[in-house]
């Protein structure tokens, strides 16, 4: 006997990784907790890829999509983080409530 994991159970956790990501961005004070919290959000959306994916066998969008996520997610990590160093050795701080002043 097959054990099969129901539709819901997946959408169930990407709603709670969704939710737990947008809060932790709406609530930080610090850029790399913005950016985890990004990452949980857009961990969540593979989540709910792969899983409307896994109910049609014979084509695997849902796969390939979220393996495309992945890698711009990577890129976008990779680009913030550079960002992110460039704004410390700038300001001194990762705050953003810091940065309000562009300075020459």
């Amino acid at each position: 006997m097959q054990n099969v994991i129901p539709l819901y159970h997946f959408l169930i956790v990407a709603a709670a990784l969704f939710s737990i990501g947008l809060a932790v961005v709406v609530t930080k004070r610090n850029t790399i907790g913005m950016l985890i919290g990004l990452e949980l959000m857009l961990n969540a959306v593979n989540l709910n890829l792969v899983a409307f994916s896994r109910h049609d066998p014979v084509l695997l969008r849902g796969q390939l999509f979220a393996l495309f996520v992945i890698v711009v997610a990577a890129a976008e990590v990779t680009v913030a983080l550079a960002i992110i160093l460039r704004v410390y050795h700038h300001y001194g701080s990762i705050d953003p409530d810091e940065m309000n002043q562009l300075k020459q």
